[in-house]
C-alpha cells in the first residue's frame, strides 16, 4: 500500500471519529450501549475486512497501516476496536490456516461484517496458560460434538461466528498437540450465558459462552486436521498482540493530549500549571512513552508484514506500550487533579480501559517471559 491509499483511508476515519464517535462516545460508553450506528459505519469503511486479502472481500492491509487505524480509533474510543480487532483474530486463522473452501465460505461473509464474530479462547480456569483448557470435541459421524465453558469473549453476545479453540485429544502429550480451532457458528447447543460487566471497556459485549453437546460440522476444523489448535491460536495472537499495542498507543497519546491542553488553562499561583515544573516532567515523561509505544508497534508490525517470527517484537510492542498507556493515564488524572477524577472529562475513562491491555492477549507478565526466551533463542551462546 502506497503513502497516498494509507492516508486517504485514514484521513476518512478521522473524518467519522471526529462526526459521529466523539460527540456521543462518553454518553455511550456510560451507559454501556452497543454502538449500533458505529458498527454500520465501520462496516462501510471496510474495517471487518481491514486485514483480510482483497481476492476473499477485505481490504487487504498490512498490519502497519492497520495498526495506526487501531491507535487513531483508540485515542477517541478504545471499546470500538475491540468490536473489530477479536473479528479480524478469527478471520487471520482461516484466512493462514484455513482450507480454500472455508476461505471461499467463510471470508467474504466475515469482510462485510455480514456475520461477525471473535476469538473463544479463554475459559473460567484457563486464560494465559492455553494448554489448560477443558472445552472438549468429540468426533462423532461427520461432526464433533462440543461441550464446555468459554468465558470474557468479545463480542460474544452480539457476533454469530468464533474461532473455538478445544481438545480433541486431552491425552495428548504434549498438550499442544490435542488441540484443534473450529468455527463454531450459534445454533442449537451454543448459547450465551451472561454478560460480563467491566471496570473500563464499555460499549463493546464482553460474554460467557457455554456449549452443550453443541454439534459442529467437521468441515469447520480449521485446516482439516486435529491437533493444530494451539498453533493457529498462538498465530492470531501476533496480530492481537500488535492490536492491544496499537490501542496502547491511542490510549496514551489521548492522556498525554488531553494533560497538554488541559495544563495550558488551568492556572495556579498565578500562571498556568503547564509552567511548573512538575508539571513538565510529567509530560516529558509522557510524550517520550508515547513515541517509544508508537516505534515498537511499527517494529512488530513491519516483521509481522514480512512474514518473519515475531513474537518477540509483538510482545515489546504489547508490553510496553499498554504499561505506557496506564502511566499516562495515571498522569493525566494527577495533572486534572479532582476534575482528572471527574465523569466530565474522559481522563478518568483512560484510567479505566488502560489496565485491560496490560491483561488481555497474554499478560505482560507472560509477555517478558517470551521476550527473554527469544532473546536466548536468536543469541545462542
Amino acid at each position: 500500500m502506497n503513502t497516498a491509499e494509507e492516508t486517504q483511508i485514514l484521513d476518512a476515519i478521522a473524518r467519522w471519529l471526529e462526526r459521529d464517535v466523539r460527540p456521543k462516545a462518553r454518553e455511550l460508553e456510560k451507559k454501556d450501549e452497543y454502538p449500533e450506528s458505529m458498527v454500520e459505519t465501520m462496516k462501510e469503511l471496510g474495517l471487518f475486512g481491514a486485514t483480510i486479502p482483497q481476492e476473499y472481500g477485505g481490504l487487504g492491509l498490512p498490519a502497519s497501516t492497520y495498526a495506526k487505524i487501531v491507535a487513531q480509533i483508540s485515542e477517541v474510543w478504545m471499546s470500538l476496536t475491540g468490536i473489530f480487532n477479536s473479528h479480524l483474530i478469527m478471520a487471520a486463522a482461516v484466512s493462514r490456516y484455513g482450507t480454500e473452501e472455508q476461505k471461499k465460505k467463510f471470508l467474504p461473509k466475515f469482510a462485510s461484517g455480514e456475520v461477525r464474530g471473535g476469538l473463544a479462547l479463554t475459559e473460567p480456569d484457563c486464560g494465559t496458560d492455553l494448554q489448560a483448557i477443558r472445552t472438549r470435541a468429540v468426533r462423532d459421524g461427520k461432526d464433533y460434538v462440543v461441550n464446555g465453558t468459554k468465558t470474557w469473549i468479545s463480542n460474544g453476545i452480539k457476533g454469530s461466528c468464533f474461532a473455538l479453540l478445544v481438545k480433541t485429544d486431552p491425552n495428548a502429550k504434549p498438550r499442544h498437540q490435542g488441540m484443534s480451532m473450529f468455527l463454531a457458528e450459534k445454533g442449537k447447543g451454543f448459547r450465551v450465558s451472561k454478560k460480563l460487566e467491566k471496570l473500563g471497556y464499555k460499549g463493546i459485549d464482553s460474554a460467557e459462552l457455554i456449549f452443550e453437546d453443541y454439534r459442529l460440522p467437521a468441515g469447520n476444523l480449521i485446516g482439516g486436521v486435529e491437533g493444530k489448535g494451539f498453533h493457529h491460536a498462538i498465530g492470531g495472537l501476533e496480530l492481537g498482540r500488535i492490536n492491544v499495542a496499537a490501542r496502547g498507543v491511542g490510549v496514551a497519546n489521548a492522556a498525554l493530549k488531553d494533560s497538554v491542553a488541559y495544563s495550558q488553562v488551568r492556572k495556579t499561583f498565578g500562571k498556568p500549571i503547564c509552567e511548573h515544573q512538575a508539571i513538565q516532567l510529567k509530560l516529558g515523561e509522557m510524550a517520550t512513552r508515547c513515541e517509544a509505544a508508537r516505534l515498537l508497534v511499527e517494529s512488530a508490525a513491519r516483521a509481522y508484514d514480512a512474514g518473519e517470527r515475531c513474537d518477540m517484537e509483538a510482545g515489546m510492542a504489547k508490553y510496553f506500550a499498554s504499561e505506557a498507556a496506564l502511566e499516562n493515564s495515571i498522569e493525566a488524572v494527577r495533572i486534572h487533579g479532582g476534575y482528572g477524577y471527574s465523569t466530565e472529562f474522559n481522563v478518568e475513562r483512560y484510567y479505566r480501559d488502560a489496565p485491560l491491555m496490560c491483561i488481555g492477549e497474554g499478560t505482560n507478565e507472560m509477555q517478558r517471559i517470551i521476550i527473554a526466551k527469544q532473546l536466548i533463542a536468536r543469541n545462542p551462546a
